[in-house]
């Protein structure tokens, strides 16, 4: 198992208090949920009705290890419920940072949505990563699928 050293931040104490520092939940579980570290609930509306992305605040740090990033991604239970998801799809934490983690959501559903203090908002993969030496060329490789793009493997 890697080491994932982690320091509460901001709000971090008191949105973890209560049920502890991060964990798996499962011995074969991927990821550990984060939560959202925030002393009132926050109203997130739906993208349809103007809502925007909304900056949650997680209140931890991480010191991720060379060689990997933590990947924050949407909780499935909030996103078959409710819509919700992160903005950017996958949130990349790079080795080198350690500030503050903020989870930006939105709501694809109909409904505006309460995120609450504490409450498990998004999930942490800890994945490892293999920087490539870019290098321009001339011409690249033929393949098999040649420059065919969206849908067009079927």
């Amino acid at each position: 198992m890697i080491d994932l050293p982690f320091q509460y931040v901001g709000n971090g104490p008191e949105a973890y208090a209560e049920h502890g520092p991060p964990a798996y939940k499962t011995e074969q579980a991927a990821g550990f949920d984060l939560r959202a570290a925030i002393t009132e609930p926050i109203n997130v509306r739906p993208v349809v009705f103007g809502g925007g992305p909304v900056s949650i605040p997680l209140g931890i740090a991480f010191a991720v290890p060379v060689g990997y990033e933590l990947q924050l991604r949407a909780r499935s239970g909030l996103a078959s419920k409710w819509g919700i998801t992160l903005t950017n799809g996958v949130g990349t934490i790079d080795a080198d940072y350690r500030g503050e983690l903020a989870a930006l959501i939105s709501v694809l559903g109909p409904k505006n949505y309460p995120v609450r203090p504490g409450q498990r908002i998004c999930q942490a993969v800890l994945a490892p990563v293999s920087p490539g030496a870019i290098s321009e060329h001339e011409s690249l490789p033929e393949s098999e699928r040649g420059t065919g793009g969206f849908g067009h493997t079927g």
